[in-house]
């Protein structure tokens, strides 16, 4: 593992994450969970996040159309989250779950809604 790739992206999980979910998954990993830990936070959050080429709110507009368009919907909560604090709106967020629902179907777009409407509701947004 690249420890510089590492750190880089640590710092952008906690940065988008939160320190606090950042730490429990880590504390949660065991010896069979702990390498993927490592490497995903190298490799998404280091290589693929820590370079300056696209902005955070960017990039979690983009995570937000591709984690919904593949159903996973645990990680677009997470993600949902994430946005919020990368400085991602209410109404960008709704228009990422139109994005959705253009290219990848209108029941994969509710889905994307109803996980959006929890987040917003718990952050006071709605």
């Amino acid at each position: 593992m690249d420890q510089d790739l590492f750190e880089t992206g640590l710092a952008q999980r906690r940065a988008t994450l939160g320190a606090e979910y950042v730490q429990k998954a880590l504390d949660n990993a065991d010896d069979f969970t702990r390498p993927f830990q490592e490497a995903m936070t190298a490799w998404c959050w280091g290589f693929g996040w820590g370079d300056d080429a696209i902005d955070p709110k960017t990039r979690s507009l983009m995570n937000l159309a591709m984690i919904g368009a593949l159903g996973k919907m645990t990680e677009w909560e997470t993600h949902c989250r994430g946005a919020l604090g990368n400085g991602v709106t209410k109404e960008q967020i709704r228009a990422a779950c139109h994005v959705v629902g253009i290219y990848c179907g209108v029941p994969q777009a509710l889905e994307c809604f109803r996980v959006a409407r929890k987040v917003l509701e718990e952050q006071g947004e709605l």
